[in-house]
């Protein structure tokens, strides 16, 4: 959560599971987009001696779709590999690593970032852009990795295309609390009010003391958009581009049994995707998880149904008895079509004031982002819940509560949006796991999530 081993098969894959995906204009750098993927979930700081790392096997691939089709217009693409300084220690690092060109540095990992543009005539044009590209070590600890911070800044490349590059580990910016929403959906400042009650509580962060390994770019507005403009104005045609995040492995493995060597083959096949937070891990059934993973926005219409009838939205009146009678109401008497919209096809103007997201009437799971709504000068984490237009589901930054905001939507807190006539459940808008991360947790500038934790310090020793 929001997409942190979602299905079977990827919870099996970590290198390949995207667990977080974000897009937003950055506030450092208002004239360009910050695109950002999170993979391998759950990762313990002190995890030695085997450090995490992205997998050479993976074609790691951001996507963008400017024209609303729900198919990728612009895919930027990552590919990394590992090599060894000395295998013949079992070390990651043989003494301090004080540069990215460390001797003592041991197992390292490079990668190479080309941007595939689809053409009017069909097919599409590869461009490599960067290659031989540094990732930063893993934050092993204070003797190993000093100043790591350093590390990190030295492993942002920016590239001749305009674009700027970072790909390495970081804390894990989401903030969620796994114990108790996997609890029978109990919340903890609320859970006085539960079928099975205890005292009321403030949240546990689960992902506090986590790192991840993050893929992020920045990119100029105009790379992005259909036309190559950076647009001013809010309803513009070109203002809103969708983005979701992707992992694929070659269709074909081998493993020698006399060496245990993997080799693989053929074509490459999605087994991870990622747009709106929690949609996989919330709103699709466990038996059609792998299936969603597999598939593409444009084919999401098939899972309209599980975004009209959410599971979650009809359990809550159970679980809460008494505490969202309209919502019992709503849940037996329409479908929900502020979820859909939120969702799968955006926001249209009118809805809100000086705020569209809308990308048509294809329903593709995507973060819709309208580029041209400045970053906030005061951001809430609730993003549009908290008025804040340039917050989720206007994209979304490192730093939104997407849990609370989509709890509060699955509550009802969204459907006067759709029908002035509905009247929300007080608790509805003030649902939330009680959490506010520590703020080291992020960064003002690329790539915004802050330094990973470190394995010596680890704050759940």
């Amino acid at each position: 959560m929001s997409s942190h081993r979602e299905a079977p098969e990827i919870s099996k894959d970590p290198v390949a599971d995207n667990t977080d995906t974000y897009a937003f204009v950055s506030p450092d750098k208002p004239g360009t987009v910050t695109l950002i993927t999170n993979y391998v979930p759950l990762e313990g700081p002190d995890g030695g001696p085997n450090f995490f790392e992205f997998g050479d096997d993976v074609l790691y691939q951001i996507h963008i779709d400017n024209n609303g089709d729900g198919v990728a217009d612009i895919t930027y693409e990552f590919q990394f590999q590992t090599t060894l300084q000395d295998p013949n220690t079992f070390l990651y690092a043989t003494g301090p690593i004080t540069s990215l060109d460390s001797a003592t540095w041991n197992k390292r990992q490079l990668y190479s970032v080309s941007r595939w543009d689809n053409t009017k005539s069909g097919g599409g044009k590869t461009t490599v852009l960067g290659s031989g590209l540094q990732c930063p070590p893993c934050n092993i600890g204070p003797r190993s990795t000093p100043n790591y911070a350093a590390l990190g800044a030295a492993a942002v490349h920016s590239l001749p295309s305009g674009e700027t590059v970072f790909a390495g580990q970081r804390a894990d910016g989401f903030i969620v609390d796994l114990g108790a929403i996997f609890d029978l959906a109990d919340l903890r400042p609320f859970q006085n009010l539960q079928v099975i009650p205890t005292m009321a509580a403030p949240g546990v962060d689960s992902l506090e003391a986590t790192n991840v390994h993050t893929i992020a770019i920045q990119v100029p507005i105009g790379r992005l958009t259909s036309n190559g403009s950076a647009p001013t104005s809010v309803t513009s045609g070109n203002a809103v581009i969708g983005v979701w995040g992707a992992a694929s492995r070659r269709k074909v493995r081998v493993i020698d049994s006399a060496t245990g060597e993997l080799s693989e083959s053929g074509p490459w096949v999605q087994v991870s995707r990622l747009g709106n937070p929690l949609f996989n891990e919330v709103i699709v059934p466990l038996g059609l998880k792998d299936r969603w993973n597999a598939s593409h926005p444009v084919d999401d219409a098939d899972y309209v149904r599980f975004v009209e009838h959410p599971t979650l939205s009809g359990l809550l009146p159970d679980l809460y008895p008494g505490v969202f009678p309209n919502l019992a109401t709503l849940n037996a008497s329409q479908s929900r079509a502020d979820l859909v919209a939120i969702l799968l096809t955006g926001l249209p103007a009118g809805i809100i004031p000086g705020f569209q997201n809308n990308t048509g009437k294809v329903m593709a799971d995507m973060l819709r982002l309208n580029v041209a709504i400045p970053p906030s000068v005061s951001p809430s984490p609730f993003g549009l819940l908290g008025n804040d237009l340039a917050g989720f589901p206007n994209g979304r930054r490192v730093m939104d509560d997407t849990t609370s905001i989509e709890l509060r939507a699955l509550a009802g807190a969204t459907f006067p949006l759709v029908d002035k006539s509905f009247t929300a459940d007080a608790a509805a808008s003030e649902l939330t796991e009680g959490l506010t991360p520590d703020p080291t947790r992020y960064q003002s500038t690329f790539p915004y999530l802050g330094t990973p934790h470190d394995g010596f310090d680890n704050p759940s020793s």
